[in-house]
């Protein structure tokens, strides 16, 4: 070859270290559900949203139209729940928590300030 690089790095490259970090095995979270086997039906069935839920979808929608929270980040609360918590979660509770989460985070709510308004 003559004295231009072939663009390949060495196996002791730091990209090369990266590489291999990044294609290490993970273990699966509660969330990862793809192509495990499990005896539990899915229910399909159709159903009215209670307003509690129509709310949620609309406060997730209005605090991503003003960029204050998107998508991914919603989807990162939601895989950051505990196992436990996780499986007893409706799919909008999901999104409560990943709100309440992601908002804290930031600074946009105080730890525990939503459960200090709504009291026992």
């Amino acid at each position: 070859m003559s004295g231009r690089s072939s663009g390949l790095r060495s196996s002791s490259s730091p990209a090369t270290a990266a590489a291999c970090d990044y294609d290490r095995r993970v273990d699966d979270a509660v969330h990862d559900r793809g192509g495990r086997p499990d005896a539990t039906p899915i229910d399909r069935t159709e159903h009215e949203l209670a307003d509690w839920e129509l709310l949620t979808d609309a406060l997730v929608g209005a605090l991503g139209s003003t960029g204050v929270m998107n998508v991914d980040e919603l989807r990162r609360g939601i895989e950051s729940m505990p196992p436990d918590a996780y499986e007893q979660a409706s799919y909008y509770e999901r999104w409560l928590f990943s709100v309440e989460t992601v908002l804290t985070e930031k600074g946009v709510l105080r730890r525990g300030e939503i459960d200090a308004r709504i009291g026992p």
